[in-house]
């Protein structure tokens, strides 16, 4: 069994567990609040049946997501994954909308509660078993770097945490025949749309692509710079097609020295390498020529670096080569996002033209993506 067939494994599984114990506590919480006419108890009854639904659609995002590639779709189906988070979002936020509205009627229109020993008994259960439920689907949510089970596991702990204050407002009206499980209920209600909306802009945050982690950036780096060609490895470019489904580029910085034979055998190793060690695919290796025949070049780029280093907006100067037979000098620089690339440029052209008026000037902004 390959990774991503037992990935699909845990997925299902883990979420197969989800949606039966949800179920079984969704009835039984149901009949305590039809039983005991409580709002706070009957809607997390509802809670959980949203849940238990949201694992249904955990499971068909992570079958459809494992469909091979095909001509429609070369890069494969891995995003559906997102787009099936997306969907338990919206049903979370539904189900938090829907049950705010009721906890208001109830708030306006009170009505009193019968609690009875059995009633705290199956709660109290319940909570315990949301407990144990959430640490587990979160578990192997992260394990598995399932973004859609880690939300469903994060869920249930909340939930956990909204049954014991159900359970906190049944004592507290039995002691002392105050009713605040309308209010109890709204609470709820505002933790689940609170959810809904945490999950909803993380899974936007994957689909609009949010900045590569920071680990993985620095183990593909060290990996390339481990070659004793490789001066430097830069603008590591990481595109996501679903939960460790990454296509990649990055440029490496080279002695002038090497023949395009060699460079051609270096990136073919490095690719296999990054592939084999971290699971990315470098669909782009990227060239900087590095000076190594004068020291003139390396004087001229301690200077230059100077230059760029003293403005704050520049984070990383790199690509360095002067051409002293034709007066060209190029780099690449790194800007942060307060300043306009242009402006950036415009600013480093002119300091450098003063300095090196002779030269012709090649600067290129990157993006600060890693």
């Amino acid at each position: 069994m390959n990774e991503a067939e037992n990935r699909q494994k845990v997925i299902v599984r883990t979420s197969i567990i989800g949606i039966a114990a949800n179920i079984v506590l969704s009835a039984f919480k149901a009949f305590v609040g039809f039983a005991t006419n409580s709002i706070a108890v009957t809607l997390d009854a509802v809670n959980n049946l949203s849940d238990a639904l949201s694992s249904v659609i955990t499971i068909v995002g992570a079958k459809l997501s494992n469909k091979l590639p095909d001509k429609k779709h070369p890069l494969g189906y891995g995003r559906i994954e997102y787009l099936s988070a997306m969907v338990v979002a919206a049903i979370v936020l539904y189900a938090g909308g829907t049950s705010a509205v009721e906890s208001v009627k109830k708030i306006i229109h009170p009505e009193a509660a019968d609690y009875s020993t059995v009633s705290l008994v199956i709660i109290a259960s319940a909570v315990v078993v949301k407990l144990v439920l959430g640490k587990f689907v979160k578990r192997q949510g992260e394990r598995v770097n399932s973004g859609a089970l880690v939300a469903s596991g994060a869920d249930a702990l909340f939930d956990a945490i909204l049954s014991l204050s159900v359970l906190a407002s049944a004592i507290v009206f039995i002691l002392t025949g105050i009713s605040l499980e309308a209010y109890v209920g709204l609470v709820i209600s505002g933790f689940i749309i609170k959810s809904g909306i945490g999950m909803l802009i993380e899974t936007l945050d994957d689909i609009l692509g949010k900045r590569a982690d920071g680990d993985l950036v620095k183990k593909i780096k060290a990996l390339l710079t481990e070659e004793p060609q490789v001066r430097g490895a830069y603008d590591v470019i990481l595109n996501n097609y679903g939960p460790d489904k990454f296509l990649g580029s990055v440029h490496l910085e080279l002695p002038d020295t090497m023949t395009v034979e060699e460079v051609d055998e270096l990136t073919r190793k490095v690719q296999a390498r990054v592939l084999k060690e971290t699971g990315v695919i470098l669909t782009g290796v990227g060239v900087y020529s590095h000076n190594t025949k004068n020291d003139e070049a390396a004087k001229i780029r301690s200077n230059v670096l100077k230059l760029v280093k003293a403005h704050e907006w520049a984070l990383q100067f790199h690509g360095f080569y002067v051409n002293l037979e034709e007066k060209a000098i190029r780099f690449d620089v790194v800007m942060n996002f307060e300043i306009k690339p242009q402006e950036g440029l415009d600013i480093l052209h002119k300091e450098i033209s003063e300095a090196y008026p002779d030269f012709d000037l090649h600067i290129a902004a990157d993006i600060d993506a890693s």
